[in-house]
């Protein structure tokens, strides 16, 4: 990845952004609502983090069989994913609470689900928040060799299968973050001098990721095999199926709002300028799936209304569903666009075609 030196339009002839977040403003202002979260956000942590943990005290404490430890883990799984999405996620973005203290401490969740925070907010705050879809900015177009999200990255033979493997590979997300992705961005980060707020020294990093992998390894690890009198194989079987499960729905969740057939992935030009203005820019590069539906909207975080996080990050996912169509109003009527998928299974078909697409041979 390449050092962010990209320089967005101030041009806003229309004014798009300073219309839309008066609209937005007055929509709380007249309601008397605050923009972070409220009681179906805090109900919503108790069930999820119910969701994520109980399972686990229900298999160290209960003489049960290996086939319903097996199910718990699955569960365990789901949960995972959703207090990622809905609490951990609000967290790291400031807009769980209007109490500091509280945003960092549902946002340190993520050590309990195997990310680490500094990690987790320089690229998804800084860079992916930043620079959607900009190829060599944006990690989260970055699969390394194996997949191509893009027709800026180098095409490889076995790409033209990437529509058949790839959705194997999403379930080692968390899995990875447990194992390797933390040493590794950790590194790059600090060596780079990214942040999200006040820079922390390298010692002070370095011993926060040790430390707490350290402490994750023994709570979900260590314990069941003292605990359990079950081979630790299984033991492992279990935590990789925990995590896979997690990682498998957090990644098609994340791949549905930026990587299908409806978004662009410009690219600045020479002297590293965008075309577009940044609230623009998320126009162009963000999608939203399934808004309809309560279910997916409950779950994912309001991650399935990609298009109003994107531009208003600091405000609660709660809010996202009367906000949408403040937005969509006011996109339609600067004739820019507003993508979104009626449902969820709609985005999967497009998440799939692109992804057919990148892994054909480009065009000599």
């Amino acid at each position: 990845m390449t050092t962010p030196n990209i320089h967005f339009s101030r041009s806003d002839s229309a004014k798009f952004f300073r219309t839309l977040n008066k609209r937005v403003n007055t929509y709380f202002k007249e309601n008397n609502i605050k923009r972070t979260g409220n009681w179906r956000l805090y109900l919503k942590t108790i069930v999820m983090f119910s969701l994520f943990l109980s399972p686990y005290f229900l298999i160290l404490t209960l003489d049960i069989s290996q086939w319903w430890m097996l199910l718990l883990t699955v569960v365990m799984g789901i949960g995972m994913a959703g207090v990622g999405m809905n609490v951990m996620h609000d967290g790291n973005h400031g807009s769980y609470s209007s109490k500091k203290w509280l945003n960092k401490l549902m946002g340190s969740s993520l050590y309990i689900l195997a990310g680490n925070v500094y990690n987790w907010q320089v690229q998804h705050n800084v860079l992916h928040h930043t620079y959607t879809n900009i190829h060599g900015h944006d990690e989260d177009l970055d699969a390394g060799r194996i997949i191509r999200f893009t027709k800026h990255a180098q095409w490889r033979r076995f790409h033209k299968f990437q529509q058949y493997y790839s959705v194997f590979l999403y379930g080692l997300l968390t899995f990875n973050w447990a194992l390797t992705t933390d040493f590794k961005q950790t590194k790059r980060y600090l060596s780079r001098k990214l942040s999200y707020g006040k820079l922390p020294t390298a010692w002070k990093q370095w011993s926060n990721v040790v430390i707490t992998k350290i402490i994750y390894v023994l709570i979900w690890i260590v314990i069941p095999m003292l605990i359990l009198s079950i081979a630790w194989w299984k033991i492992l079987i279990g935590f990789f199926i925990m995590h896979y499960v997690a990682g498998l729905i957090l990644s098609i969740v994340f791949q549905l709002a930026h990587i299908v057939e409806a978004t662009e992935m410009p690219l600045p030009d020479n002297t590293g300028s965008m075309k577009n203005t940044w609230a623009i820019h998320q126009l162009f590069t963000t999608v939203n799936f399934s808004t309809k539906n309560k279910i997916v909207n409950w779950f994912t975080g309001g991650l399935n209304h990609q298009v109003e996080h994107h531009i208003f990050p600091h405000i609660s996912h709660v809010h996202y569903t009367k906000i949408s169509k403040i937005v969509k109003q006011t996109a339609l009527e600067f004739n820019l666009p507003y993508h979104e998928y009626k449902s969820t299974r709609k985005a999967i078909m497009a998440h799939f075609r692109h992804l057919k697409e990148m892994g054909m041979k480009p065009a000599i």
